[in-house]
Order: C-alpha cells, then structure tokens, then sequence
C-alpha cells in the first residue's frame, strides 16, 4: 500500500465530508463516508506500520 496515496484519498474524503456535512446530507450519508474514512485510517496505520517494520529489518539485518 502507497502511503502517499492513502493520504491523498483520506483527505479527499475528508473535505467530501465537510462538504456534505455544510450542504445538510442525511446521517447515513455522512455515516457512510465516516465509515470510509475509518477503513483509509486503518489501512494508513497498517501501511506505515509495515513500513517501519521494513526499516528495522534492514537496520538490525545490516
């Protein structure tokens, strides 16, 4: 997973919620992309993490 791009989509995501959140959208609807939201979060933890586990591998393996 592309860190990066993880990061570009939560934010787009984010700023989607803002906006239909201004607009009045339904509570499923804004349930529904704060769900979304929390799946991007989750898969950025997982991502970051197997990043850093890489690093110290390379680090403690020489």
């Amino acid at each position: 997973m592309d860190i990066q791009t993880l990061t570009v989509w939560i934010r787009t995501r984010y700023h989607h919620l803002k906006d239909r959140r201004d607009r009045g959208a339904t509570s499923t609807e804004l349930a529904l992309i704060t769900g979304a939201l929390l799946v991007g979060a989750g898969l950025l933890v997982v991502a970051v993490r197997s990043k850093l586990l890489e690093k110290i591998g390379i680090i403690n393996g020489g």
